[in-house]
This record gives structure tokens, sequence and C-alpha cells, in this order.
């Protein structure tokens, strides 16, 4: 393929065109905020995409046209932000000596005592008071999932983000701006590569899937990089180097929705919160499931191809697509392969991925009609954190109510996300009641021997599978399973 390739990495800050030649790699987009161009009201917390204190706004080219998402600057590299338009705290600045409607509402309802973490939930409702002015509260909360605050309380917080509904955003800049900063990316995203050297290393940038297909090809080995919700904590916490880096967050045939009559496909590059919208109108239990993946900012960031390509035991949507038997398309030059989902995870850190193959698409089956569905994920905390344990069931029942087929898969429970096959067998063919799933928890001993970490004991994890196969039992027998918190008990975990 003849290749026109580019240099240099453009994209827009504020109201300024950037052009960047020198740029490593590893580059974190707060460390070149703060460091770079002194714009310090974008603040570093963690590190790793929890906190929120570092949240701007990026917008994209994408088929609907130029949108913005919330993100955490800490763990988005400088690389992957060609074509964008990098919105910070400080372009919220008073206009004619008034401060911003959602600023003002911050003040007028006590939304900020230190006052570390306010730019960050001030960008993040900004991002939403562009999309909805208005929202209720069930939205707002969602949207600060991923925004911490230790001292300020969040009631202050929710009354103030309920107030800016009060204004309107048609004059604001970003909307009065929205025609011009369209044209301005459209002319940057040139259809180039881009290709940026220098002393502490080398990254690309794909023009489209085959470009990234040649780019592989010739750097097998090169670490890639979509929503960096992950990689972003390589760098950040372990201090890797992850040259040669390749950036994909941005190729469009890789940002597809295909659906049909079997189901969907998923380029890789969709973000989590550009599968939502499916999940929940086709997979209702899905709905909640998916909300709780990250954070917003993680979420608008984070990919389903990229959750899979990492082979994490502990990634939240392999266990139900899994359950759901999805498959994933391979890529390597210009041949491609599709394997069952299950199959691509071979063991700790190791997937069926050949040298230059990269995960092009994930293909979701619909639910049948009367199969049955849940995931449930344990954690710590109910928003925001890591899962304990993972778990998906797929149900089909026989006329005469015996269990025809049945798909149970697990995160957290073993060295790689992975079916209760002796579950399954103990299951099939008997009636769907309460003595079959009483005989069939025993086999969960059988396909897995959970690690205790921090975040569980193995006695933990294997209690919670079993008793999540009983939820869902009680579930498809109508009965609504509250979970309770004890009061006097430390909150360790939920699904």
């Amino acid at each position: 393929m003849n290749m026109v390739i580019r240099d240099e990495l453009r994209f827009v800050l504020n109201d300024e065109v950037v052009v960047l030649k020198n740029v490593s790699p590893n580059d974190t987009l707060l460390d070149f905020l703060r460091l770079n161009r002194r714009l310090t009201g974008t603040k570093e917390g963690c590190a790793e995409g929890d906190c929120g204190a570092c949240t701007v706004l990026v917008g994209r080219l994408a088929s609907g046209g130029l949108t913005y998402e919330s993100v955490n600057a800490c763990i988005r590299f400088v690389g992957s932000l060609d074509a964008c338009h990098v919105v910070t705290i400080e372009h919220l600045a008073a206009v004619n000596g008034n401060l911003h409607p959602i600023q003002q509402a911050m003040v007028d309802h006590h939304g900020s005592q230190c006052g570390f973490c306010t730019p960050g939930i001030v960008m993040s409702l900004y991002g939403q008071w562009l999309e909805t002015p208005k929202s209720d509260a069930a939205t707002i909360e969602k949207v600060l999932q991923g925004n911490l605050c230790r001292c300020t309380g969040y009631e202050a917080i929710m009354r103030a983000a309920e107030a800016m509904g009060e204004s309107s955003n048609g004059d604001d800049k970003l909307v009065v701006s929205h025609e011009a900063i369209t044209r301005t990316l459209a002319g940057l995203k040139d259809g180039s590569r881009v290709e940026v050297s220098g002393p502490e290393g080398t990254f690309i940038v794909p023009a489209s899937a085959d470009d990234l297909a040649d780019v592989l090809e010739a750097h097998p080995k090169a670490t890639v990089v979509a929503g960096s919700t992950d990689v972003g904590l390589w760098v950040t916490k372990h201090m890797r180097d992850i040259s040669p880096a390749v950036f994909i967050n941005n190729i469009a045939d890789l940002q597809t929705i295909a659906e049909d009559a079997h189901g969907v496909t998923f380029g890789a590059g969709v973000t989590y919160s550009e599968a939502a919208e499916w999940m929940a109108a086709h997979i209702p239990t899905m709905g909640a499931f998916w909300d709780r993946i990250g954070g917003q900012q993680v979420r608008n960031m984070g990919t389903v191809g990229g959750n899979i390509a990492n082979g994490s035991p502990i990634g939240d949507t392999p266990p139900p697509l899994i359950a759901l038997g999805a498959s994933v398309t391979l890529r390597q030059g210009t041949q491609s392969r599709t394997i069952a989902l299950e199959d691509f995870f071979i063991d700790y850190g190791k997937q069926d991925r050949k040298p230059g193959d990269f995960v092009a698409a994930v293909h979701v089956p619909r639910l049948g009609k009367g199969e049955k569905f849940a995931a449930y994920k344990v954690s710590k905390r109910r928003d925001e954190d890591i899962s304990a344990v993972c778990g998906a069931f797929h149900l089909t029942l026989d006329e005469a109510g015996l269990v025809q087929s049945v798909r149970i898969a697990f995160g957290g429970m073993a060295a790689t996300p992975k079916r209760a096959s002796a579950v399954e067998k103990a299951l099939m063919g008997n009636p769907w009641n309460e003595a079959s799933i009483e005989a069939a928890v025993d086999a969960f001993e059988a396909d897995y021997k959970p690690l205790t970490d921090w975040r569980a004991s193995a006695q933990y994890r294997m209690l919670a599978a079993k008793n999540l196969l009983k939820r869902f039992y009680l579930e498809t027998q109508g009965e609504a399973v509250q979970v309770v918190r004890h009061s006097n008990a430390p909150q360790m975990a939920e699904a």
C-alpha cells in the first residue's frame, strides 16, 4: 500500500491548533497540559483513571459528526489525539466577568470545599450539559461515577448539577464554534499515517484498518493501544516503555456497529459507551451491568475489542460475551479468521494470537425467544471498581422445563475467563428447579481453583460463584433478589 506518512501530530487544544514533532509514546495528556502548557486546572490525583480529577473533554469526528466525551487525561496518551479537540477547564474561563453556568451552579449550591476535584467534576458535567442541558438524577449520578470527591459530599454537587439544567447551552463557546471546529478537525484528518520518532521512542497512528495490518506486519511486537484504560497504567504505575506504540483509537473502520438478524458485530474500536445502547436494547439485563464498567470516562475511552485483546482474567466483558456465544475476528495482513471467543483465551497472558494479529471485530448473537440471560459483577465498590468475580448465565429450557442448553462463564475464578463446563454438564437435561441447582453447585469445585488476592479470598470467590447460580435461578422464577448491606459490616461486595 502506498501510504502518505506524516511525521507530526496535529490536534486542537481549546482554541489553538497544536503541531508536535517531538512526542514520546509514553507522554500522557495530563503531563502535556500541566508541564508543557501550564494548564494546571486539570489536576493529577490517582494517575490511573479512577478519581476523575484530570477529566477533560475530547472531541472527535465520527459517523454522527463531532462528539465530545469526558476522558481521563492521566491515562490518555498525547499520541492518540491526532485530529481531535482537547477541551480543558480553562476553556470555560469567565466571559464578560461571568462564570460558566456550571461553575456558577457549583458556587451557588456549595458544591466545592477543598476544590481539588472540582475542575474534573465541572468537566464531566459540562460534557453532559452540552449533550442535554437538563438531566435527571439517575443520569447525573452515572455521569459522576468516575469523579471522586472526598470532602464536599455529593448532595451539594447533585443540587448544582440539577441547577445547571436551568441554563441553555445555545450560546456556549463549544456550541457556537461546532461547525468551525468540525471543519478544522476534518482538515487535520487528512488520511495520512502518522509516524513520530524521537530519542524516547516511536509511535504510529495508522490511517485505516488496512494500514494497521501493514504496520503490524512490519512491527509485530508493537504495543497496540486502543482506549489505554489498561496500557495507560503500564506507563503511569509500572513505568513501562511501550515503544513502538500503535494508537488505533481513531480508526473509523474499526468503530463500526453492524446489526443483522443474527446479532451485532462491533468493530474492535467501538467504545463501551458506543456499544451500550445496543446492549441495553437487545439484551436488557446487560444495561445495568454495562453501566458498572469503570466510570463514564473509562467507558468513553475503553473498547470492547481492547477488553478482549488484553486477555485479563478479570475483564468485565468476556464472561457475558462467552455465555452469549460470541466470536472474535482476528486479522493478520490480508487474512482474517473468526474463532469462538472462549477459544481465544489459552492461559494467563496467552491468547490465540500470532505475531501481527489484531482483534478486528467481535460478533455477539441476539437472544432467542424464551432464552434467559443474566450477568453479575461482584466488587468491593458498586461503581468504578474491578471485579472480584464476574458471572454470566445463558439458559434455554425445553417445553417440559428441562435444561436444553446452558452456558455459564466466569471471570476472576481462573487464569482466564472460563466456562463452567462441569456445572453445565450437571444441569443439562435436568429439571430447572432448586434440587437441580443444589446438586450442580458442587461441580464448581471441578471447574475452578480460584486464587486469593486483595480483592477477595479463594473461599469467598467460590461461595460467590455458587450463590450467583442460585441467584440466577431465583430470578428466572420471577423472584427479585435484594442485595442487603449490613450497617455493622464493611461493604465487601455486591452483585
